[in-house]
């Protein structure tokens, strides 16, 4: 069974299982402040669910092609929607800063939470 590490939590899943119900059902926040609100329920469409995936996951969907062709989404090349990856074997997981995660330094790794340095 592949483990997903987020957060500084180890946990396992099936193989093909969706990463947002994954993290989700582990008790991993997947959204940045307000964005819970923007949620779209994993059809693709709101973006809140940007993460940085390493490990071995599906490929990327048609949605996500469409929001790597946008303009906003130039920055993020490495990120994934959580809402539409599917675990295939061991991944870490990466939260940005940002409304939706488009930041470039991290809310939470997979070693754990960061803290910002004033």
């Amino acid at each position: 069974m592949p483990k997903v590490t987020a957060q500084g939590k180890t946990f396992e899943c099936s193989v093909g299982d969706n990463l947002c119900e994954v993290l989700s059902n582990n008790g991993i926040e997947l959204y940045n402040g307000n964005a819970k609100i923007l949620n779209c329920k994993g059809v693709g469409a709101c973006g809140a669910c940007t993460v940085r995936v390493d490990g071995n996951v599906s490929k990327r969907s048609w949605i996500e092609n469409i929001w790597r062709s946008l303009p906003l989404s130039s920055p993020m090349a490495d990120r994934r929607l959580a809402c539409q990856t599917k675990v295939l074997g061991d991944v870490e997981v990466i939260k940005f800063e940002g409304f939706l995660g488009r930041g470039t330094d991290p809310v939470w790794t997979s070693e754990g939470k960061t803290e910002k340095v004033a």
